[in-house]
Protein backbone atom coordinates (compact mmCIF):
# COMPACT_ATOMS: atom_id res chain seq x y z
CA UNK A 1 0.00 0.00 0.00
CA UNK A 2 1.12 3.60 -0.53
CA UNK A 3 1.12 6.24 2.13
CA UNK A 4 0.16 9.59 0.66
CA UNK A 5 3.03 12.07 0.39
CA UNK A 6 3.40 15.53 -1.00
CA UNK A 7 4.03 15.71 -4.74
CA UNK A 8 7.52 17.03 -4.09
CA UNK A 9 8.43 14.03 -1.96
CA UNK A 10 6.41 11.26 -3.54
CA UNK A 11 8.51 8.31 -4.64
CA UNK A 12 7.42 6.10 -7.57
CA UNK A 13 4.07 4.57 -6.53
CA UNK A 14 3.66 1.02 -5.32
CA UNK A 15 0.99 -0.93 -7.13
CA UNK A 16 -0.68 -3.57 -4.99
CA UNK A 17 -3.31 -6.09 -5.96
CA UNK A 18 -5.52 -5.12 -3.05
CA UNK A 19 -5.75 -1.42 -3.85
CA UNK A 20 -6.04 -2.02 -7.59
CA UNK A 21 -8.80 -4.58 -7.33
CA UNK A 22 -10.63 -2.05 -5.21
CA UNK A 23 -10.59 0.25 -8.23
CA UNK A 24 -11.42 -2.20 -11.00
CA UNK A 25 -13.81 -4.49 -9.15
CA UNK A 26 -16.40 -4.20 -6.43
CA UNK A 27 -14.92 -2.35 -3.46
CA UNK A 28 -17.22 -4.25 -1.12
CA UNK A 29 -15.05 -7.37 -1.43
CA UNK A 30 -12.24 -5.64 0.47
CA UNK A 31 -12.06 -4.78 4.16
CA UNK A 32 -12.31 -1.07 4.87
CA UNK A 33 -8.92 -1.03 6.56
CA UNK A 34 -7.40 -1.85 3.19
CA UNK A 35 -8.06 1.71 2.10
CA UNK A 36 -6.82 3.52 5.21
CA UNK A 37 -4.01 6.02 4.54
CA UNK A 38 -3.76 4.88 0.92
CA UNK A 39 -3.25 7.02 -2.16
CA UNK A 40 -4.91 4.77 -4.78
CA UNK A 41 -3.81 4.97 -8.39
CA UNK A 42 -6.20 6.69 -10.78
CA UNK A 43 -8.02 4.40 -13.15
CA UNK A 44 -9.66 4.61 -16.54
CA UNK A 45 -11.70 2.16 -18.61
CA UNK A 46 -11.33 2.59 -22.38
CA UNK A 47 -13.86 0.87 -24.61
CA UNK A 48 -11.58 1.52 -27.58
CA UNK A 49 -9.12 -0.98 -26.09
CA UNK A 50 -11.86 -3.59 -25.78
CA UNK A 51 -12.85 -2.95 -29.39
CA UNK A 52 -9.40 -4.05 -30.55
CA UNK A 53 -10.15 -7.58 -29.37
CA UNK A 54 -13.58 -7.72 -31.00
CA UNK A 55 -12.11 -6.34 -34.23
CA UNK A 56 -9.78 -9.35 -34.23
CA UNK A 57 -12.71 -11.69 -33.74
CA UNK A 58 -11.81 -12.73 -30.20
CA UNK A 59 -12.27 -11.87 -26.54
CA UNK A 60 -9.60 -10.55 -24.23
CA UNK A 61 -8.44 -7.89 -21.84
CA UNK A 62 -5.62 -5.36 -21.56
CA UNK A 63 -4.45 -3.50 -18.49
CA UNK A 64 -1.65 -0.94 -18.45
CA UNK A 65 -0.17 0.73 -15.37
CA UNK A 66 1.50 4.04 -16.28
CA UNK A 67 3.91 4.35 -13.42
CA UNK A 68 4.84 8.04 -13.66
CA UNK A 69 1.20 9.07 -14.15
CA UNK A 70 0.03 6.74 -11.37
CA UNK A 71 -2.67 5.70 -13.83
CA UNK A 72 -4.25 2.31 -14.56
CA UNK A 73 -5.86 2.03 -17.99
CA UNK A 74 -7.97 -1.07 -18.63
CA UNK A 75 -10.18 -2.35 -21.41
CA UNK A 76 -12.82 -3.60 -18.99
CA UNK A 77 -13.70 -4.14 -15.33
CA UNK A 78 -14.62 -7.80 -15.54
CA UNK A 79 -12.04 -9.92 -17.33
CA UNK A 80 -9.17 -7.82 -15.97
CA UNK A 81 -9.94 -9.38 -12.57
CA UNK A 82 -10.55 -12.97 -13.69
CA UNK A 83 -7.94 -15.54 -12.71
CA UNK A 84 -6.51 -17.71 -15.50
CA UNK A 85 -3.75 -20.29 -15.86
CA UNK A 86 -0.48 -18.33 -16.24
CA UNK A 87 1.01 -20.76 -18.80
CA UNK A 88 4.52 -19.67 -19.83
CA UNK A 89 4.29 -16.30 -18.08
CA UNK A 90 5.15 -18.42 -15.02
CA UNK A 91 8.63 -18.72 -16.49
CA UNK A 92 9.28 -15.31 -14.90
CA UNK A 93 8.79 -16.46 -11.27
CA UNK A 94 10.20 -19.89 -12.13
CA UNK A 95 13.44 -18.22 -13.28
CA UNK A 96 13.59 -16.07 -10.15
CA UNK A 97 13.09 -19.07 -7.88
CA UNK A 98 15.65 -21.11 -9.83
CA UNK A 99 18.34 -18.47 -9.36
CA UNK A 100 17.42 -17.70 -5.76
CA UNK A 101 17.53 -21.36 -4.68
CA UNK A 102 20.61 -22.23 -6.72
CA UNK A 103 18.70 -24.66 -8.93
CA UNK A 104 20.34 -22.55 -11.64
CA UNK A 105 23.56 -20.77 -10.69
CA UNK A 106 24.23 -18.77 -13.85
CA UNK A 107 21.71 -17.99 -16.62
CA UNK A 108 24.44 -18.08 -19.28
CA UNK A 109 26.68 -20.93 -18.11
CA UNK A 110 24.44 -23.64 -16.65
CA UNK A 111 23.58 -25.98 -19.52
CA UNK A 112 20.42 -28.04 -19.89
CA UNK A 113 21.25 -30.79 -22.40
CA UNK A 114 18.54 -31.75 -24.87
CA UNK A 115 17.04 -35.12 -23.90
CA UNK A 116 16.84 -36.23 -27.54
CA UNK A 117 13.05 -36.22 -27.65
CA UNK A 118 11.82 -34.52 -30.83
CA UNK A 119 9.13 -31.95 -30.04
CA UNK A 120 6.96 -29.95 -32.46
CA UNK A 121 8.71 -26.67 -31.63
CA UNK A 122 12.12 -27.08 -33.27
CA UNK A 123 13.81 -24.45 -31.09
CA UNK A 124 13.28 -26.73 -28.08
CA UNK A 125 15.26 -29.58 -29.66
CA UNK A 126 18.72 -28.40 -28.57
CA UNK A 127 20.79 -27.67 -25.50
CA UNK A 128 19.77 -24.54 -23.61
CA UNK A 129 20.88 -22.09 -20.97
CA UNK A 130 18.30 -20.24 -18.91
CA UNK A 131 18.69 -17.22 -21.17
CA UNK A 132 18.15 -19.15 -24.39
CA UNK A 133 15.34 -21.22 -22.83
CA UNK A 134 13.23 -18.22 -21.85
CA UNK A 135 13.82 -16.66 -25.27
CA UNK A 136 12.12 -19.60 -27.02
CA UNK A 137 9.89 -20.51 -24.06
CA UNK A 138 11.44 -23.98 -23.86
CA UNK A 139 8.96 -25.92 -21.75
CA UNK A 140 11.09 -29.04 -21.12
CA UNK A 141 13.85 -26.90 -19.58
CA UNK A 142 11.47 -25.16 -17.22
CA UNK A 143 9.81 -28.42 -16.25
CA UNK A 144 13.26 -29.73 -15.28
CA UNK A 145 13.90 -26.52 -13.33
CA UNK A 146 10.62 -26.94 -11.45
CA UNK A 147 11.52 -30.52 -10.56
CA UNK A 148 14.91 -29.36 -9.27
CA UNK A 149 13.24 -26.71 -7.12
CA UNK A 150 10.76 -29.22 -5.72
CA UNK A 151 7.26 -28.89 -4.33
CA UNK A 152 8.13 -27.48 -0.91
CA UNK A 153 10.51 -24.76 -2.06
CA UNK A 154 8.25 -23.85 -4.99
CA UNK A 155 5.29 -23.40 -2.66
CA UNK A 156 7.36 -21.31 -0.25
CA UNK A 157 8.37 -18.88 -2.98
CA UNK A 158 4.96 -18.71 -4.64
CA UNK A 159 3.62 -17.77 -1.19
CA UNK A 160 6.46 -15.29 -0.67
CA UNK A 161 5.69 -13.64 -4.01
CA UNK A 162 1.94 -13.61 -3.24
CA UNK A 163 1.59 -14.96 -6.78
CA UNK A 164 -2.00 -15.37 -7.96
CA UNK A 165 -4.02 -17.82 -5.89
CA UNK A 166 -0.79 -19.51 -4.68
CA UNK A 167 -2.17 -22.98 -5.49
CA UNK A 168 0.48 -25.17 -7.13
CA UNK A 169 -1.57 -28.34 -7.06
CA UNK A 170 -1.60 -30.48 -10.18
CA UNK A 171 2.00 -31.66 -10.44
CA UNK A 172 5.30 -29.88 -9.87
CA UNK A 173 6.02 -29.65 -13.61
CA UNK A 174 2.43 -29.04 -14.73
CA UNK A 175 0.68 -26.75 -12.23
CA UNK A 176 1.09 -23.58 -14.30
CA UNK A 177 -0.05 -25.38 -17.47
CA UNK A 178 -2.92 -27.65 -16.47
CA UNK A 179 -3.05 -27.44 -12.68
CA UNK A 180 -4.68 -25.24 -10.09
CA UNK A 181 -2.63 -22.04 -10.32
CA UNK A 182 -4.61 -18.97 -11.39
CA UNK A 183 -3.60 -15.34 -11.81
CA UNK A 184 -5.48 -12.35 -13.20
CA UNK A 185 -4.08 -9.42 -15.21
CA UNK A 186 -4.12 -7.09 -12.22
CA UNK A 187 -2.13 -9.62 -10.20
CA UNK A 188 0.27 -10.06 -13.13
CA UNK A 189 0.93 -6.32 -13.16
CA UNK A 190 1.40 -6.25 -9.40
CA UNK A 191 3.99 -9.04 -9.61
CA UNK A 192 5.83 -7.73 -12.67
CA UNK A 193 5.95 -4.21 -11.25
CA UNK A 194 7.64 -5.52 -8.11
CA UNK A 195 10.22 -7.25 -10.29
CA UNK A 196 10.71 -4.07 -12.32
CA UNK A 197 11.36 -2.10 -9.13
CA UNK A 198 13.47 -4.93 -7.64
CA UNK A 199 10.97 -4.98 -4.75
CA UNK A 200 10.40 -8.74 -4.52
CA UNK A 201 11.53 -10.27 -1.19
CA UNK A 202 14.57 -11.99 -2.71
CA UNK A 203 18.09 -10.95 -3.69
CA UNK A 204 18.62 -8.05 -6.07
CA UNK A 205 20.95 -10.30 -8.07
CA UNK A 206 18.20 -12.75 -8.95
CA UNK A 207 15.87 -9.92 -9.96
CA UNK A 208 18.55 -8.18 -12.01
CA UNK A 209 19.35 -11.38 -13.89
CA UNK A 210 15.74 -12.21 -14.70
CA UNK A 211 14.99 -8.66 -15.83
CA UNK A 212 18.04 -8.96 -18.08
CA UNK A 213 17.04 -12.27 -19.70
CA UNK A 214 13.44 -11.27 -20.42
CA UNK A 215 12.79 -11.19 -24.19
CA UNK A 216 13.13 -7.67 -25.60
CA UNK A 217 11.19 -6.12 -28.48
CA UNK A 218 12.27 -2.71 -29.81
CA UNK A 219 9.60 -0.39 -31.19
CA UNK A 220 11.08 2.87 -32.45
CA UNK A 221 12.85 4.45 -29.49
CA UNK A 222 10.91 2.29 -27.01
CA UNK A 223 11.70 -1.11 -25.50
CA UNK A 224 9.24 -3.79 -24.42
CA UNK A 225 10.42 -6.45 -21.98
CA UNK A 226 7.79 -9.17 -21.93
CA UNK A 227 6.96 -12.85 -21.63
CA UNK A 228 4.27 -14.57 -23.64
CA UNK A 229 2.15 -17.52 -22.61
CA UNK A 230 -0.27 -19.93 -24.26
CA UNK A 231 -2.33 -22.67 -22.65
CA UNK A 232 -3.16 -25.91 -24.41
CA UNK A 233 -6.33 -26.44 -26.41
CA UNK A 234 -7.92 -28.42 -23.58
CA UNK A 235 -7.34 -25.43 -21.30
CA UNK A 236 -8.98 -23.02 -23.71
CA UNK A 237 -6.01 -21.81 -25.80
CA UNK A 238 -5.53 -18.70 -23.69
CA UNK A 239 -2.77 -16.35 -24.81
CA UNK A 240 -0.83 -14.00 -22.52
CA UNK A 241 1.65 -11.14 -22.87
CA UNK A 242 2.97 -9.53 -19.68
CA UNK A 243 5.86 -7.19 -18.97
CA UNK A 244 6.74 -3.53 -19.09
CA UNK A 245 7.49 -0.88 -21.69
CA UNK A 246 10.27 1.70 -21.48
CA UNK A 247 9.92 4.98 -23.35
CA UNK A 248 12.67 7.36 -22.34
CA UNK A 249 12.36 7.55 -18.56
CA UNK A 250 8.67 6.55 -18.58
CA UNK A 251 7.61 3.03 -17.60
CA UNK A 252 4.32 1.21 -18.23
CA UNK A 253 3.63 -2.23 -16.79
CA UNK A 254 1.04 -4.25 -18.68
CA UNK A 255 -0.82 -7.52 -18.96
CA UNK A 256 -2.86 -8.80 -21.88
CA UNK A 257 -4.72 -12.04 -22.26
CA UNK A 258 -6.91 -13.20 -25.11
CA UNK A 259 -8.65 -16.27 -26.42
CA UNK A 260 -6.48 -17.83 -29.15
CA UNK A 261 -8.92 -20.47 -30.34
CA UNK A 262 -7.75 -19.97 -33.93
CA UNK A 263 -4.06 -20.44 -34.88
CA UNK A 264 -3.94 -16.98 -36.51
CA UNK A 265 -4.59 -15.34 -33.14
CA UNK A 266 -1.46 -16.75 -31.47
CA UNK A 267 0.72 -14.42 -33.52
CA UNK A 268 -1.46 -11.42 -32.70
CA UNK A 269 -0.51 -11.26 -29.03
CA UNK A 270 2.49 -8.95 -29.43
CA UNK A 271 1.05 -6.80 -32.25
CA UNK A 272 -2.11 -6.27 -30.22
CA UNK A 273 -0.08 -5.49 -27.12
CA UNK A 274 1.90 -2.92 -29.06
CA UNK A 275 -1.28 -1.37 -30.46
CA UNK A 276 -2.72 -1.04 -26.95
CA UNK A 277 0.54 0.45 -25.66
CA UNK A 278 0.56 2.97 -28.51
CA UNK A 279 -3.03 3.94 -27.73
CA UNK A 280 -2.17 4.76 -24.10
CA UNK A 281 1.03 6.57 -25.20
CA UNK A 282 3.29 4.04 -23.51
CA UNK A 283 5.47 3.51 -26.59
Amino acid sequence: MVVAKSNAQRTPPLLTRRSTLGLLAAASILPQRAFAHVAPPRNEIRESLAKRFTDLGTSGTFVGYKVDDYLIVASDKERSGEGKLPASTFKIPNSLIALETGAVADPDKDLFPWDGVKRPIEAWNKDHTLRSAIAVSALPVYQEIARRIGQERMQNYVDLFDYGNRDIGGGIDQFWLTGNLRIDPIEQIDFVDRLRRRALPISKRSQDLVADILPVTKVGDSIIRAKSGLTGREQGSLGWMVGWAEKGEARTVFALNMDCTEPRLVGERMPLTQACLVEISAI
